[in-house]
């Protein structure tokens, strides 16, 4: 009978779900859908001085964002901390494993003789046959000279690492606390686990777990170690790259199907393609597809798969969420008023803006009450003498469309002797407070006759 693909992802609550992590849960999702199978959500909060409830809500309400939809409810790693402790004792009781009663003086002492004879560092094994009944746990890792342990990586290849490489490791803590390399292929195993797919960072501590599958007679699962995302600059990504919490880029007007397809492409590939939607994603999901190279984050790249997925929007959900962006720049609710305005221009709008804060920004003239803000730029170009000789030619206008408009100033402008930018221009900073929006004449239509000469009246 053919094993349910299941995937796991097993952040730690200590801060942010940064975007490396946010891809790693992606790539594990995509897997366990492309195979029908399941993707489980394990909270390995087992540093219990480090991890927070806020921090927990963080990563949840982060995935929820994303779109990620975990099988079951959450599991909590530090809530199993019996069962780790039961194995690691399984393991004495095997002849796999022994207490060490060694202080860390006793260790330190240990480590200074070492460097001074210029032996490789690392625990020596001093308790190993001693038959101690307390103390630390630690695990009995073959010593076997001249062999190898292999890892079939999907992502990697065949990785190799010599068995005199793998120490006696800690299990359970002198003080009755399970290490994580015991607590998470314990939970691996008992949540059935067949596939591990995380950073390659992680590619020495699937050696050390294996010892611990091995010992207990457990199958490992299959591993797939992805490479890390770096910033612009090959290094790897850190906050001074720009912000790396998934929180960050939502509250930068980041689309969760643009942050996606995005992350996607971070590492995957499949053809040439940029945008592949989430239900093609899922279909053609492979881990063969990974490469072995680190990704670099493009931010304007990212911007750009952003707007591609803000242009396919429809007008309703894009208000939905530009409101709340909107709001948060005004310190207000906008009126009714103003929203039918920004709907009504939300079209032209949205092909000029890449995020949700640009689009809001942008947009921020038709839902302001009078008298507008005008920008340094928009008071460089008003021309009042001229703007009371437009508003004398508007208010003439029987109808107030953006045809009629436009025709009429193109008149004037020709009567002036002016190129027509030289008439929008002005009348584009009296409107907006900016120098930029799409067409004024299809603006001043959208905000009507009255508040079109309110505002130029408000100039003068």
């Amino acid at each position: 009978m053919t094993k349910i693909v299941k995937t796991r992802f097993a952040p730690s609550p200590t801060g942010y779900l940064h975007i490396g992590g946010g891809r790693t849960a992606l790539f594990n999702w995509l897997f366990a859908k492309h195979h029908q199978g399941e993707f489980l959500l394990r909270i390995e909060d087992t540093d219990r001085a480090r991890s927070t409830k806020e921090a927990v809500d963080a990563i949840l309400d982060s995935l929820k964002w994303m779109g990620l939809d975990w099988d079951g409810e959450p599991i909590f790693q530090f809530s199993r901390r019996d069962r780790h402790i039961e194995v690691a004792h399984e393991m004495v009781e095997k002849g796999q494993a022994y207490f060490c009663t060694c202080t860390p003086d006793d260790l330190k002492k240990m480590r200074e003789e070492q460097k001074a004879h210029g032996k490789p560092l690392g625990y020596d094994r001093r308790c190993r046959d001693k038959g101690h009944t307390s103390g630390a746990i630690r695990i009995k890792a073959p010593t076997l000279q001249n062999e190898e342990m292999l890892i079939q990586d999907k992502v990697q290849g065949d990785v190799h690492v010599a068995l005199s490489k793998l120490d006696d490791m800690i299990l359970l803590r002198s003080d009755g606390t399970p290490t994580y390399m015991l607590s998470v292929v314990v939970d691996d195993h008992d949540m059935d686990i067949t596939h591990i797919i995380r950073g390659d960072d992680h590619l020495n501590n699937a050696f050390r777990q294996n010892t611990i599958y091995n010992v207990m007679d457990w199958t490992p699962p299959e591993y797939a170690h992805i490479p890390l995302i770096h910033g612009a600059d090959g290094k790897k990504l850190s906050k001074r790259h720009g912000a790396v919490g998934l929180e960050a880029y939502r509250d930068m007007g980041y689309l969760p199907e643009a942050m996606r397809n995005y992350l996607l492409r971070l590492g995957w590939g499949h053809g040439d393609t940029d945008i592949i939607s989430t239900e093609e994603a899922i279909r053609l999901f492979d881990l063969k597809d990974i490469g072995r190279a680190p990704s670099r984050m493009d931010f304007s790249k990212l911007a750009s798969v952003n707007a591609h997925y803000m242009r396919q929007c429809s007008e309703d959900q894009l208000i939905t969420m530009l409101l709340p962006f909107i709001e948060k720049i005004l310190g207000e609710k906008p009126d009714e008023i103003g929203i039918r305005r920004l709907e009504k221009g939300l079209h032209d709008l949205k092909e000029r803006a890449q995020t949700l804060v640009e689009l809001a920004q942008a947009g921020l003239f038709y839902v302001r009450h009078r008298p507008l803000p005008i920008n340094e730029a928009a008071n460089k170009v008003l021309d009042r003498q001229l703007l009371g000789e437009i508003r004398s030619i508007l208010a003439g206008l029987s109808e107030f469309r953006n045809d009629t408009i436009e025709t009429s100033l193109k008149e004037f402008s020709i009567q002036k002797g002016l190129k027509l930018g030289k008439i929008a221009m002005p009348l584009r900073a009296a409107l907006t407070g900016m120098t930029k929006s799409p067409s004024i004449f299809h603006v001043a239509e959208i905000l009507g006759k009255e508040e079109t000469m309110a505002r130029l009246d408000d100039l003068e």
